[in-house]
């Protein structure tokens, strides 16, 4: 049975005690995997093993890279945020309530189908995009497409973040024994601005039901750059580069927002209709943010 990398543990533990994860396990903490660096085109390196925290408050990264800290800072509870690691949260497994119980196998378990699609729920996905209908989990991927993110596998070449993940059917597409080492930034953009907007069901501590992510550059009264990310609606995370290409160019403003943000979808499930207009305000909202 091949082993299973373990780092900070959030997700694997529970793995663990719900019999998801079952085989020996290599633990990371020996591994130097913890550092941030600067590469020589003057973006960031930033290990595997670098807690979410430190991605939400390393001044130089905060400074460089806002929407990633922003993302960062608003994931689950202080605690979690200080024991998980950034290649942990990249490549965490779904959240579904079919996946994550005993009494139950689908396709990520080794079954031959999805019990979700008979009883979707509020929380499945609007885009049906592969076989499995619960939304990816991984908050900080958004982010990371948005910067047009590298990701580091040992012994391979480089692949980009985007690479990671499919068309559904898998929660990423690293083989068994394959390690991410590292994530690497390209340089920050001069005078760039941020938002990131999650609706949750709680408080806080809660997975969204819906979220979005956005860095712009605004130069000379026009969008220079958009960078525009949402999650909680597909398999897979996505970014949406029709967002992008509405807004650049263009004076920002409120209006604009609005009618970027428009996706025109249609729901895989009347049970998440409700989550297309809800991503399009979150949209529009990250984008006045960042502004």
């Amino acid at each position: 049975m091949t082993a299973e990398y373990r780092a900070g543990g959030t997700d694997l533990m529970e793995r663990r005690a719900s019999g998801r994860s079952t085989g020996p396990l290599i633990d990371l903490y020996d591994r130097d995997l913890r550092s941030i660096d600067r590469t020589p085109d003057g973006g960031f390196r930033a290990g595997a093993m670098v807690t979410v925290d430190t991605l939400a408050t390393d001044p130089a990264l905060t400074t460089a890279y806002p929407a990633l800290a922003l993302t960062a800072g608003a994931l689950a509870t202080p605690q979690i945020r200080r024991a998980a690691t950034l290649g942990g949260v990249l490549l965490q497994r779904t959240r579904c309530r079919y996946y994550r119980s005993e009494h139950y196998e689908c396709l990520k378990t080794g079954g031959t189908g999805c019990p979700a699609r008979g009883n979707p729920g509020e929380r499945a996905v609007v885009l049906d995009v592969g076989p499995c209908v619960a939304p990816h989990p991984s908050s900080v991927a958004l982010a990371l497409l948005a910067y047009d993110a590298d990701a580091e596998i040992e012994d391979q070449q480089p692949r980009k973040v985007a690479d990671l993940y499919g068309d559904g059917a898998r929660d990423h597409l690293l083989g068994d024994g394959e390690l991410l080492t590292a994530i690497v930034l390209p340089p920050p953009a001069e005078g760039e601005k941020a938002g990131y907007k999650r609706a949750i069901g709680r408080a806080s501590a809660e997975w969204p039901l819906a979220e979005a992510v956005a860095r712009l550059t605004v130069g000379d009264g026009v969008v220079v750059r958009a960078g525009v990310a949402v999650g909680g609606v597909a398999a897979v995370p996505l970014r949406l580069p029709d967002v992008e290409r509405a807004l650049v160019g263009q004076p920002p403003s409120q209006e604009l927002f609005a009618r970027a943000a428009r996706l025109g979808w249609t729901p895989a499930f009347p049970e998440t209709a409700y989550k297309i207009p809800l991503t399009e305000t979150l949209i529009a909202d990250v984008l006045a943010q960042a502004l």
